[in-house]
């Protein structure tokens, strides 16, 4: 942990995400971390006085019960400067003479990222200044290309950070000691035992009120072409040697660029549906077309599903099936790994007919492993029982943990350039495919579980 002070210049501070996300992550982290010495500068064109700013960083400290003194600190030092930053004056008023390190924090759009980062790279920026960029990283293969060319004009590589709060998941992490600490899965974890692998994440949340965001990105590009590709990455990345960051994201861009499409068909690898009116909980849910801000003309999923292989000796010939999705009837996060079927089962014991098969919950966090063992009853008859625990509460939010490896300088939970490109060329033929309605738009009621069969495997040569 640093103790040096550190800027943190948010720009897009009035918007959503960071009163959502950022400054309780950043609370979160100050709780464990209370050494840290953070200047919070927010910074957009809406007009905001000081007090509501420090009112708002204050409300996101007390929220994660960071200690008094300390956010009494923060909040002291905290300030809002009003900027447009596009005007290259504004902008390079606001970043002149900061105390400390400087982290650029762009809480924007990717077209307005693009052109800031124009004006920063004629700036005099001081040494060791890191940006920190939301997803998405451009909306399509070319135009993340064109974001990353900008960025590395700022700074060089090892000082951006991309940020995908995924990878501060608490079970997102523990597939490192899982896979990598364990001696019973470390042989199991090939296409020799395993069948295939399902990377969910469906909840029964509805639009709530994001349709400005999601209506233009869609389950796709909101979920899987960044979250679920980067745990894919993580579930089969190679052994490394040790937990240096280098290492760690070099091994992940190796799976990404073997990752295709199962049978190289976006048409048979792909599905997609939107949900109609229904009920959740006892809640009247609205068709998704009805919901407030959503254009019907745009054709946006709700739900999506992708079948990938990763090409390569491990993995060849293991689909995974990338899966998630809004308004369904419950929440499944997590992941799940169907291993194969033994290669004999000796005469005279009768199958449970299912198999086994390992779970990891992504939220809120838990183990579980179904085998086969003897019924109660007939000690010939097989069954499948549960052997489960949870895992340990995450010591801060995702945000918080992200966070900390920007102030840190550690890039361990932040995507590398070539990652952020490849995630896109893997996804840009469906959404090609779907553009063209050459992939049926499908439908669900809120509340149920989706529309039937997406769970089978399409034969492929």
């Amino acid at each position: 942990m640093a103790d040096a002070p550190t800027t943190l210049v948010i720009l897009g501070a009035s918007g959503d995400l960071t009163r959502r996300l950022l400054l309780p992550g950043l609370g979160s982290l100050l709780r464990i971390e209370p050494d840290r010495h953070v200047v919070v500068l927010g910074a957009d064109r809406a007009e905001m006085s000081q007090e509501e700013w420090k009112q708002r960083v204050s409300d996101s400290l007390q929220e994660a019960d960071v200690q008094e003194e300390v956010a009494e600190r923060v909040v002291g030092a905290a300030r809002y400067q009003q900027t447009d930053a596009l005007d290259p004056q504004q902008l390079t008023e606001l970043v002149a003479d900061v105390p400390g390190g400087l982290v650029i924090y762009f809480a924007l759009p990717p077209q307005v990222t693009v052109g800031v980062c124009a004006l920063l790279a004629e700036m005099d920026l001081p040494e060791g200044t890191r940006l920190a960029m939301e997803k998405p990283f451009g909306h399509d293969l070319e135009t993340a290309i064109q974001l990353n060319e900008q960025a590395r004009k700022v700074v060089p590589e090892d000082q951006i950070f991309r940020i995908d709060h995924f990878l501060g998941v608490n079970t997102v992490l523990n597939l490192l000691g899982l896979r990598f600490a364990n001696r019973i899965f470390q042989p199991l974890w090939t296409a020799e035992h395993i069948e295939r692998v399902d990377i969910c994440y469906d909840e029964s949340l509805a639009l709530e009120g994001r349709a400005g965001y999601y209506d233009k990105a869609g389950a796709l590009t909101d979920m899987t072409q960044s979250h679920l590709l980067q745990v894919l990455a993580m579930f089969a990345m190679e052994s490394p040697a040790s937990m240096d960051p280098d290492e760690i994201r070099s091994l992940k861009a190796q799976v990404l660029r073997a990752t295709a499409l199962w049978g190289g068909d976006p048409v048979t690898a792909s599905r997609r549906a939107r949900y109609t009116a229904g009920t959740i909980e006892g809640r009247e849910v609205p068709d998704y077309t009805a919901e407030e801000g959503v254009d019907p003309e745009r054709g946006t999923e709700t739900l999506s599903q992708l079948i990938v292989h990763v090409r390569n000796q491990r993995w060849a010939g293991v689909p995974f099936v990338l899966r998630s999705g809004k308004a369904l009837g419950d929440d499944n996060k997590q992941i799940t790994v169907t291993f194969r079927a033994p290669a004999h089962i000796p005469d005279g014991l009768t199958e449970s007919g299912a198999p086994d098969r390992l779970k990891l919950e992504l939220r809120p966090g838990a183990v579980a492993l179904d085998i086969s063992v003897n019924a109660e009853g007939d000690p010939f008859d097989l069954e499948q029982k549960e052997l489960g625990t949870p895992l340990g509460q995450p010591r801060m939010k995702p945000y918080g943990e992200v966070l900390g490896g920007i102030l840190d300088s550690n890039p361990l939970l932040s995507i590398r350039g070539d990652t952020a490109e490849q995630m896109w060329r893997i996804v840009e033929p469906v959404l090609d495919a779907w553009r063209a309605d050459e992939v049926p738009m499908e439908e669900y009621a809120a509340g149920t579980a989706g529309p039937d069969g997406w769970y089978e495997i399409p034969a492929t040569d």
